[in-house]
C-alpha cells in the first residue's frame, strides 16, 4: 500500500474515534462510582470532580436546592461535610453541567 494510502487509513481511524469520545461521561447519574446528587462543596484544589458550566448539551442538568438533594442532578451547596467536591474549570472537565430551573438529570 502506498504511503498516502496508509496515511488516509490512519486519519480515517482517528476521525472514526472522535464522536465516540464525545459521548456523555455521566452514566446512571454517577461518575467514578460517586452519585452526582447530594451535598456539594466548591473547592479551589483537589476536587472529586472538575466541572465546566455550559449552556447547551451538558452531561448533567443541575437544579440547585436548599434541602433534600435526593435525586439525579439535585445539588445542595454546603461549606462542610459534602457528599462530593467540585472545582469549576474552563477546559478539560470531568463532566459538563448546565444549571436549570426544573427537570434536572442527565443531559
Amino acid at each position: 500500500m502506498p504511503v498516502i494510502g496508509k496515511i488516509l487509513v490512519v486519519c480515517g481511524l482517528i476521525l472514526a474515534g472522535g464522536p465516540a469520545s464525545a459521548a456523555s461521561k455521566v452514566s446512571g447519574c454517577s461518575l467514578n462510582g460517586k452519585a452526582l446528587f447530594g451535598k456539594v462543596q466548591v473547592v479551589r484544589s483537589f476536587p472529586d470532580f472538575k466541572v465546566q458550566i455550559v449552556r447547551s448539551f451538558p452531561d448533567l442538568k443541575v437544579l440547585q436546592v436548599k434541602s433534600f438533594p435526593d435525586a439525579c442532578g439535585k445539588w445542595q451547596f454546603v461549606n462542610s461535610f459534602p457528599d462530593f467536591t467540585i472545582q469549576y474549570v474552563d477546559g478539560f472537565p470531568d463532566f459538563t453541567v448546565e444549571f436549570v430551573g426544573s427537570f434536572p438529570g442527565e443531559g
